[in-house]
């Protein structure tokens, strides 16, 4: 009996340790009206993503240190980031920034993910799409020769069944 209550204690200490520890590194994702709403206390780290609002880039002297705003389209938040921001970042691309939200309700960013250009694919969905279309474009001149031989088959019974109305001289 009293082996069955210590494997009990045991187990719900290991619970509530894993659980402590797991609500401590869990970032959630937030959007720029929930962090304007105060949805995200001062200090906790989040994912915040968001569209560069375009003419909101500022940059300093010594260019590590970058300051702009995301939008969701309903409202805009600053983020401050010191760093080399990646290739991709620019205005009015989207982004997702890593970091800390601090009691103006700025976000002071430890990371700037940009997402890729969506005109980017990668080879191998490039190659099935570019494939398909090609078989595709290919059934359409198939198609489109058996209909049209279609039509001229059909016309051509027509005026073998009307007699000619044309006068010959």
């Amino acid at each position: 009996m009293i082996l069955i209550l210590f494997m009990v204690i045991g187990l719900g200490a290991a619970v509530g340790l894993m659980m402590f520890s797991l609500s401590q590194n869990i970032d959630l994702f937030m959007t720029p009206t929930q962090i304007a709403n105060g949805e995200v206390r001062p200090g906790q780290t989040i994912r915040a993503g968001g569209l560069v609002v375009e003419g909101s880039v500022m940059r300093s002297n010594d260019g590590l240190n970058v300051s702009f705003a995301i939008t969701d389209g309903a409202v805009n938040v600053t983020v401050e980031y010191e760093g080399i921001l990646p290739d991709l970042f620019r205005e009015g691309q989207g982004i997702v920034a890593m970091g800390k939200v601090d009691s103006r309700k700025v976000m002071i960013a430890s990371e700037v993910l940009a997402k890729h250009d969506e005109e980017y694919m990668p080879p191998e969905v490039q190659y099935a799409l570019d494939t398909a279309h090609k078989d595709g474009v290919e059934n359409l001149k198939k198609n489109a020769a058996e209909k049209a031989q279609g039509i001229q088959s059909e016309t051509s019974q027509e005026s073998k069944s009307q007699p000619s109305t044309e006068k010959q001289y």
